[in-house]
């Protein structure tokens, strides 16, 4: 999966219902890894084209998960809480969503600049 962009560490949050709606059809299709520890399974392997990560993440989780994107090209978006992104994939809260099809990657793309354009 070489079309990945490069991943931006000081990604602007962004907050925004469509998105998170993309994500729940994601997880519902199987399309996202939730969690850091799949998450980083899925960059490890080539299989994530997106990251989402919640704006209120613990630096710890950062840490985890922020360098590993970079290295290996993967955009990354904030968005959102731990809690409203866990809800928008069927959990309490969490940390990360990584997206594994390259058509929903563009969909949440265009949803994050759709708000920033707004913004």
């Amino acid at each position: 999966m070489s079309d990945h962009t490069d991943a931006r560490a000081d990604a602007e949050p962004v907050d925004d219902a469509k998105l998170l709606r993309l994500l729940g059809l994601g997880a519902r299709g199987g399309l996202v890894s939730v969690g850091v520890e799949l998450t980083r399974k899925a960059v490890q392997g080539d299989q994530a084209y997106l990251a989402v990560v919640a704006a209120d993440v613990s630096q710890h989780s950062k840490d985890k998960i922020v360098p590993l994107l970079t290295a290996r090209g993967v955009k990354m978006i904030e968005t959102a809480s731990a809690a409203h992104l866990g809800r928008a994939v069927g959990r309490d809260t969490t940390a990360v969503v990584g997206v594994l099809d390259a058509k929903l990657a563009r969909g949440i793309e265009a949803a994050a600049g759709d708000i920033r354009r707004k913004g």
